[in-house]
């Protein structure tokens, strides 16, 4: 799995293999913080996140951690949201692809999540997920 440390919402380095090792850990990647299909996922997730036991829900978008920090207070979310504003964690996990919109190209996150496992594989990978299944899928995947 590659690293991940980052900065949350509060402007903590936060380093996923330190600081959740030996729990699951759900990495969601989403485009724009604020936005309606990213508000509507991490509430989805928010929602469910007394259901998932030890397991841990983090974000990361290209945002920066002021930005994170409004929408975390807004929605009230209660997990980390991590600020990639290089990137560089989202091509590591190929999920900065390119994009379209209007007819214009650009580069940006493709939504995507990733469970990880208490060794610190990547137990599953949903690429294109929907913001509302998003929450269902962490779910079915800690049913099995």
């Amino acid at each position: 799995m590659p690293t991940i440390r980052l900065q949350n919402q509060t402007g903590d380095t936060v380093d996923i293999a330190k600081a959740y090792k030996g729990r699951k850990v759900l990495v969601f990647f989403y485009p724009k913080a604020d936005t309606p299909g990213c508000t509507a996922q991490a509430c989805g997730l928010r929602d469910i996140a007394g259901d998932v036991g030890d397991t841990v829900i983090i974000g990361i978008s290209p945002d920066k951690p002021s930005k994170l920090a409004k929408f975390d207070e807004k929605y009230s979310l209660g997990f980390d949201l991590l600020a990639d504003e290089d990137h560089a964690v989202a091509e590591a996990f190929g999920v900065w692809t390119e994009k379209s919109m209007y007819g214009r190209k650009y580069m940006g996150i493709q939504r995507s999540a990733f469970l990880i496992d208490e060794k610190g594989r990547i137990e599953r990978a949903w690429p294109k997920i929907s913001p509302k299944d998003t929450p269902i899928e962490l779910l079915n995947a800690l049913a099995r």
